[in-house]
This record gives C-alpha cells, sequence and structure tokens, in this order.
C-alpha cells in the first residue's frame, strides 16, 4: 500500500519541524512537502496532489479556512485537517463547512495526531475531544440557522479584509490580488457598508475575531 502523502501548512517554522518529526514516526505516512503560507499551500498542492493537508487556520497571505475552500472545490480527493490553537463551537463550524475532515487542537497530545489521520483515512470526521461539547450534534443546525462567519462575504471580499487586517496599503492589496486600486477601494467600502463597521481598526477586530489572522499577525 502507498504511503499517506501530507502537505503541511502553517507560518511557523520551528512548529512545521516538530510536526513532520512526529508524522514521520507514524507508519504509512510521509511528508510531501511544506507550505508557509496559504497561497504558498495551494500551488504546492497543486503540484503535489497529497492525500492529505494539515494547515494553521491564522497564516498570512490567504488563510486556512478559506485555502481549505479552495481545496474542497478543486481537489476534493486531498483531505484537509485543521491544526488550531481555537477551540471555539464557531471556528470549528468553519472549519467543517470550509471542508475540513479534522480539526486539531494545537496542545493535543502527540497521539491524537495519529488517530485523527486514521479517522480520515476511513472516511470519518475528527474533532479534539477538548472541543466544546455539542459541537457535532449542533454543527448541522446551525449551519440552517446561523449566517456565514463574515456576513455572508464573498472569497474576494474575505480575501481583501484579510489583507487589510495584515497591514497592507490598498495598492499593495491592488498588487497583490491582481486588481484595479478603484477595485480595492469599492472593496473595502463595500466590506464597511456590509458589516456597519467604518473605520480600518474596526475591521481589523472583526477579521481577528472570525479567525482570518491571529492577533499577533
Amino acid at each position: 500500500m502507498s504511503p499517506v502523502r501530507i502537505v503541511l501548512a502553517d507560518d511557523h517554522v520551528l512548529l512545521r519541524a516538530g510536526l513532520r518529526k512526529l508524522l514521520e514516526t507514524i507508519e504509512g505516512v510521509t511528508v510531501a512537502g511544506e507550505a508557509d503560507d496559504g497561497l504558498a499551500l495551494l500551488a504546492l498542492a497543486t503540484e503535489l496532489q497529497p492525500d492529505m493537508v494539515l494547515m494553521d487556520i491564522a497564516m498570512p497571505g490567504l488563510n486556512g479556512l478559506e485555502a481549505a475552500a479552495r481545496l474542497a472545490k478543486s481537489m476534493p480527493r486531498t483531505k484537509v485537517l485543521i491544526l488550531s490553537m481555537h477551540q471555539s463551537e464557531e471556528y470549528v463550524r468553519q472549519a467543517l463547512k470550509s471542508g475540513a475532515s479534522a480539526y486539531l487542537l494545537k496542545d493535543a497530545a502527540p497521539v491524537e495526531l495519529e488517530l485523527a489521520i486514521r479517522a480520515v483515512l476511513r472516511g470519518e470526521t475528527y474533532l479534539s475531544p477538548a472541543v466544546s461539547r455539542g459541537v457535532v450534534s449542533d454543527y448541522v443546525q446551525r449551519l440552517r440557522e446561523a449566517p456565514d462567519a463574515g456576513s455572508g462575504l464573498t472569497p474576494r471580499q474575505t480575501e481583501v479584509l484579510q489583507l487589510i487586517a495584515e497591514g497592507l496599503s490598498t495598492k499593495d492589496i491592488a498588487r497583490r490580488l491582481d486588481l484595479s486600486v478603484k477595485t480595492v477601494e469599492t472593496h473595502r467600502t463595500q466590506l464597511m457598508r456590509q458589516l456597519d463597521i467604518h473605520e480600518i481598526a474596526g475591521l481589523v477586530r472583526y477579521a481577528m475575531r472570525i479567525g482570518l489572522v491571529s492577533p499577533d499577525a
């Protein structure tokens, strides 16, 4: 049987090194590559076509939730395992809705990583036991009743919001997304109107609250 090929994505080098070492101790698993941001991950996954991707939520350029959603659409056979410091139901809900098959907490025991991988290989969804009680039972109902994180933002609006929160200027955002400055300004205006937030600092706080960026980004 061919080994399970996994791509790691996290912007912390030491964490990736530790995860690689841990993964290499699991029988039948190999690390096919590493990425340090969401956009690099998508490019690497497209090139390598791994069986799984293990990624953080808070990453520069493109957050893990949006990257998971894109992978689910373009590479449905590649399973996504989210590794996060956040254990609130909102983060878990958004990860599952984005297409993740597992949600692991960063303070989980090492053996839990292997449990998650084996569960995903069996076609199951794995959540860290420490995640809030009731997440699974409430998941379907919450999807029906609650609005999306980001209050229905489009993928492009989400990208613009993340880059604003990361401190990029309008010109830098336009260059990063290959858009005109005027288009970026239009997206920013629409974001403020749609979210009823009328200052950049407010957009930054909102992006942190829904997990697009971490507080130390």
